[in-house]
């Protein structure tokens, strides 16, 4: 008759732990684990008491060597220069919004019929935003508006500054920021 004991498979190794920290923040920057999945796993990888504890941690994980993180780097860069392209095309068929002259009143953008500039859409507000030359500057502010006015995809919260070539976005409905009509040349 044989006795067979239960053996524990040890505790980790410094360098087991740094393994799978290295897969956990691999993980964390591919959008794999939420930061505070991550942080909960760190823990546990630092606290674990033998090895396959520590090897749960990453059980659900991608874990790969250089091959796979160069193949998903080279994937990723080529996805990201997709959408900068498809941004671009885009950027570029939209219309030009012309910089008013400066002057003593805010242009007012919405759908309101006393609007400088009327927007006909649905996601615009009513009184979206004003644009507004201050001490030379150009400022846009947004007034409260339900679905955002955005200058280069980035949300205004109250005011920014802007200048030509920027995009501005009301709601849904996007425009680049000009000085000059079209064809026309500057003196």
């Amino acid at each position: 008759m044989s006795y067979e004991f239960q053996t524990r498979s040890g505790r980790p190794s410094d360098a087991e732990r740094d393994r799978v920290v290295e897969v956990l923040k691999d993980n964390a920057v591919r959008g794999m684990l939420s930061h505070d999945t991550f942080l909960r796993r760190m823990e546990l990888a630092l606290a674990a008491e033998d090895r396959e504890a520590l090897d749960a941690l990453t059980a659900d994980l991608p874990s790969g060597g250089r091959l796979s993180r160069w193949t998903l780097g080279v994937v990723g860069a080529c996805s990201a220069f997709g959408v900068r392209v498809r941004r671009a095309w885009r950027v570029e068929r939209l219309p030009r919004l012309m910089l008013p002259e400066p002057g003593p009143s805010p242009l007012r953008i919405g759908r309101d019929y006393a609007s400088g500039l009327r927007v006909h859409d649905d996601s615009v507000s009513r009184i979206h935003a004003e644009l507004a030359c201050e001490g030379g500057v150009w400022i846009l502010r947004d007034l409260g508006s339900m679905n955002g006015t955005w200058v280069n995809g980035r949300r205004v919260m109250g005011a920014t500054t802007v200048r030509p070539g920027d995009v501005v976005t009301f709601g849904a409905v996007g425009y680049r920021l000009a000085a000059e009509p079209p064809g026309s040349l500057p003196a």
